[in-house]
């Protein structure tokens, strides 16, 4: 592993950052999981890149895995294991690319890609906005942490509601999770419709009459026929499915938890929750 243009801060920097890790680059040739003659995972040539924030400019950070192995075969649950091998996947490889922005002005921090691939599978994407994500933000979390792991049961009443105060200080601005389908779909309709005694187009219209009635109990008539469009239209040609949450207006995590807690049937509209197919 190399690490390159690593910056020491000086000795008694009162600069927030001091404490921060920062490097230009960095690099890690393999890294290997395993037991005895058996390797379970292992990963190549993984590249980390960043420029440090500078004159109150967000900090910009890449990295990428071009090369993942994983043994499957190796699962110890018997129904896993059978269907990984009925789908292929013994050995499985893929690749993990990831790109964004972060400002330790306002705690913004962008992902705006994180794609884990796995070949002849799938591509599963993430990305999010979230404000607040500051230096004293994870100064405070740090030692409110350290505090309830002190603690047996992991604190009190008073550190969970300190907690709940914290995340008040964290703004959810959007975020979206897109499967990308290369067979994974088609495979996984093969593998169920044959576990059922049918066929992959049947599982497909038990599928579609089966999501409306799933949906319905969110009372949401707008996004039930959303997600069944969605659900109906990736079925009949896989290519990708994307879930999107975006608020009308940047809300507090700790307005998300309390409407999660207090009317979760309310809270695909409080995040803005969308659903669209093949886009």
């Amino acid at each position: 592993a190399t690490v390159e243009n690593l910056i020491i801060p000086a000795e008694g920097s009162t600069d927030p950052l001091a404490k921060a890790l920062f490097y230009e680059s960095a690099d890690v040739e393999s890294i290997t999981v395993g037991s005895g003659d058996t390797e379970y995972f292992s990963l190549a040539n993984l590249n980390i890149t960043m420029t440090p924030p500078t004159g109150g400019q967000a900090m910009t950070f890449s990295a990428s895995a071009p090369e993942m192995n994983a043994d499957l075969s190796a699962i110890d649950d018997p129904a896993t294991q059978q269907m990984v091998k009925a789908l292929g996947y013994e050995q499985a490889s893929g690749s993990i690319t990831m790109a964004g922005t972060w400002n330790p002005a306002d705690g913004k921090t962008v992902i705006r890609q994180y794609d884990t691939k796995m070949d002849n599978a799938g591509t599963l994407g993430v990305t999010f906005d979230i404000g607040g994500y500051t230096i004293d933000f994870m100064k405070q979390l740090a030692d409110l942490q350290k505090k309830m792991a002190a603690q047996p049961g992991g604190g009190d009443s008073a550190q969970g509601m300190a907690m709940l105060g914290l995340m008040q200080q964290l703004v959810f601005n959007g975020a979206a999770i897109r499967f990308t389908d290369d067979s994974l779909t088609s495979k996984l309709l093969d593998y169920y419709a044959k576990q059922q005694g049918t066929d992959s187009k049947s599982l497909i219209m038990q599928v579609k009459a089966l999501v409306p009635f799933g949906m319905a109990q969110l009372n949401n008539p707008e996004l039930t026929a959303q997600v069944s469009a969605a659900v109906s239209t990736f079925l009949d040609d896989p290519k990708s499915l994307t879930i999107t949450a975006k608020p009308a207006a940047p809300t507090p995590f700790a307005q998300i938890m309390a409407a999660g807690m207090g009317d979760p049937m309310a809270l695909p509209k409080t995040l803005g929750l969308t659903v669209a197919a093949n886009d």
